[in-house]
């Protein structure tokens, strides 16, 4: 799983202009399986650039990867515990005690996927160590140990994502992000299902066409139970990571969303 990811791996995006009162700063991951994927590809760099452009302060961060699901077994045992999503959850949750330790108007916690996932679970951790963040955003993610199955076609990917985000398939990538079987029904690997009491206001994008959409719309509704204010928008003809497409409608559509929600956090005018 790499080193140990440290706060030198946080990038800031900071506003040209002057937003017209300042507000939280917004700690942006990047998706990818657990297994794949960095700071640099668009779906965190481009969001990141677009966001500070309208006004939002933004970090993105590194973390550690899981192998390749079905390789694990061939590495050598990482000297880590064997409850493997500790290993990024731990260096999300540091980066966010270094980025709120310099934000005074708090932090947004949010990510892509399965960044969205490790943002969600970084949440409870901070709600668990009495310092929520103020807001939590999520873009097409997924939040559950075995992902919910739905038989509407019009939530089903396509193309090649046909099958490798087909149930069976997400349900291999998540147990290789949990490490073990009996971590798979651990909070912080995978907070669906459990408790969310006290989790902040919480903005949720999908996509139309996205699988994964299933999980998103069952954790805004578990949300909603227990009492967060939830905002959701599942944006039309669209599918999973038009995060990572620039040129994408979407991609305009979802930025800006997401830049209008934390324009309406405490702190901005």
């Amino acid at each position: 799983m790499g080193n140990v990811v440290g706060a030198d791996s946080l990038r800031w995006y900071r506003p040209i202009r002057e937003a017209r009162a300042p507000g939280p700063t917004l700690l942006w991951l990047h998706g990818g399986g657990f297994f794949r994927g960095t700071p640099e590809q668009p779906e965190a760099h481009d969001v990141a650039r677009v966001l500070a452009e309208q006004g939002v302060t933004v970090v993105t961060a590194a973390y550690r990867l899981a192998p390749f699901p079905g390789t694990g077994r061939f590495r050598p045992r990482p000297a880590g515990p064997q409850e493997r999503f500790r290993l990024p959850l731990d260096d999300v949750v540091a980066a966010a005690r270094a980025v709120s330790a310099v934000s005074p108007h708090g932090v947004v916690l949010g990510g892509a996927s399965a960044g969205a996932c490790l943002a969600a679970a970084a949440t409870l951790h901070a709600l668990d160590d009495g310092a929520p963040p103020v807001g939590a955003i999520f873009a097409y993610g997924f939040f559950h140990a075995r992902h919910p199955r739905d038989g509407d076609p019009a939530h089903r990917s396509r193309g090649h994502r046909r099958i490798t985000h087909a149930p069976w398939a997400l349900d291999v990538a998540n147990r290789n992000h949990a490490g073990t079987r009996q971590a798979l029904a651990h909070r912080y690997a995978f907070p669906g299902g459990h408790d969310l009491t006290g989790f902040p206001p919480t903005l949720v994008v999908d996509a139309e066409r996205d699988t994964m959409r299933t999980s998103g719309g069952r954790f805004a509704s578990e949300l909603a139970d227990a009492g967060t204010d939830v905002e959701r928008h599942v944006l039309a003809d669209s599918a999973h990571a038009f995060l990572n497409r620039p040129g994408l409608p979407a991609f305009t559509t979802g930025t800006a969303l997401i830049a209008e929600w934390i324009g309406r956090r405490p702190g901005h005018g």
